[in-house]
């Protein structure tokens, strides 16, 4: 039994170190493309390790990259979607029915909204 806990911290630390060797790669990656296209295709200054991070961590804000599933946890709006366009309309009314009845347990029919 305790070999297997250490067996784990041991697993947990090699992903840890492998994760942030990947990060460190990732910023003079990110950092030499920069400095290797920008300055003379545009005219601009080149970047430091760091300031490259940073342009990591403000794509990751503003554009939501580096996800393994699609994004979100996997959900998919767009196949729900044509799920939902390929049922009958009996089946459509199956569905309504099912998820009104979740809700009906969820709040007891005697229960009052408090202010």
């Amino acid at each position: 039994m305790r070999s297997r806990s250490i067996f784990r911290v041991l697993k947990f630390v090699l992903f840890a170190v492998l994760f942030v060797a990947i990060l460190f790669l990732l910023g003079f990656v990110v950092k030499d493309l920069w400095n290797w296209l920008v300055p003379p295709i545009f005219g601009w200054k080149s970047i430091g390790y760091w300031q490259a991070m940073g342009l990591l961590v403000l794509s990751k804000i503003l554009f939501g990259g580096f996800h393994r599933s699609g994004g979100r946890g996997g959900y998919r709006p767009r196949g729900m979607r044509e799920r939902w366009e390929q049922m009958t309309p009996e089946q459509r009314e199956k569905f309504h029915q099912g998820v009104r009845g979740c809700w009906d347990r969820a709040v007891p029919p005697d229960s009052s909204p408090t202010a």
